[in-house]
């Protein structure tokens, strides 16, 4: 069986054109079609239906379709492997990050690998704490970048770094130009929160009935940027950590007070999913990761 021309065979039942198929293999659509003509006479039968749309695939396509993609993930599971044997990472690595560490922490990330490791290639999903330990809990995450606080805190976590959590205002805020604001400072104040479920909003919820204060919850919003943009217009307060703090300062005219009184700690941990044996490629790219938060974190001050 040539390896190319059933993989050239999969991309069309998924793309559903043949047009579509040369432009991604850049090459002439005729080309395309003699491929496919001598898969059907190997076969003995239409693999494909022509539609005015593009291609549907056949009756006797659909039944040979699954087939396919196993040997075709068979066939690049053996190539990783011997490639790995020999020393050399490849593969895809999955990864879930929270928004605050999409930059520069994953774009750090993805050139290194670029031009360090070109032979694996990187799946980012963003989500909050909640979702990435769903995705890999069931498989679909390899790895995953999540705060992790008290009992969150998980065997098998890699502590990346510790940080300290910051009241961010509008820049010249009273509660937020002095270095530090207590955290019953926040009784009250209207706050824009990550969603739920979050086991950073429980670490919250907890504290404040610890000290006798209440949160006043007036926008829950997963998007940093969103965030930033109701902070700086005068809507409220956002409790963020450096990374994110740092982020949004770039974006709009912010700044943070450190919240003491106490200190509210957080660990950025890498957690790995249950399911399988780490690849060499997602063990590079841990490593990597690790290398470039403490790089990171240098720069920021934080230990």
């Amino acid at each position: 069986m040539n390896y190319h021309s059933w993989k050239l065979f999969i991309d069309a039942a998924e793309l559903g054109s043949l047009s579509k198929v040369a432009i991604a293999y850049g090459t002439s659509q005729p080309h395309v079609s003699r491929q496919i003509s001598e898969l059907e006479q190997q076969c003995g039968g239409r693999l494909f239906q022509r539609t005015g749309r593009g291609v549907v695939l056949t009756e006797l396509g659909e039944r040979i379709a699954p087939k396919i993609r196993l040997w075709l993930a068979g066939t690049d599971q053996l190539t990783n492997d011997i490639r790995e044997t020999a020393g050399t990472p490849i593969g895809t690595v999955r990864l879930g990050i929270l928004p605050s560490t999409a930059h520069p922490l994953i774009s750090q990330l993805y050139f290194r690998l670029r031009s360090a490791f070109p032979l694996i290639r990187l799946v980012v999903r963003e989500g909050q704490g909640a979702q990435l330990e769903t995705w890999l809990e069931n498989g679909h995450l390899d790895l995953a970048i999540l705060f992790r606080h008290g009992s969150s805190k998980r065997n098998g976590d890699i502590c990346l770094v510790e940080t300290e959590t910051y009241l961010v205002g509008p820049a010249g805020n009273a509660y937020t130009r002095e270095q530090t604001v207590t955290f019953s400072a926040l009784h009250q104040l209207p706050l824009i929160l990550f969603c739920r479920p979050n086991s950073w909003r429980d670490r919250l919820d907890q504290l404040s009935a610890q000290h006798g204060i209440s949160l006043n919850v007036m926008l829950e919003a997963d998007c940093l940027a969103l965030q930033a943009q109701v902070v700086a217009g005068g809507g409220g307060y956002a409790l963020l950590g450096p990374y994110a703090l740092s982020a949004a300062k770039k974006e709009c005219q912010l700044e943070g007070a450190r919240l003491v009184e106490p200190s509210v700690l957080r660990q950025i941990a890498l957690s790995v999913s249950p399911h399988g044996e780490l690849t060499l490629a997602c063990r590079t790219v841990m490593k990597l990761i690790q290398e470039i938060t403490k790089a990171e974190s240098d720069a920021l001050g934080k230990c």
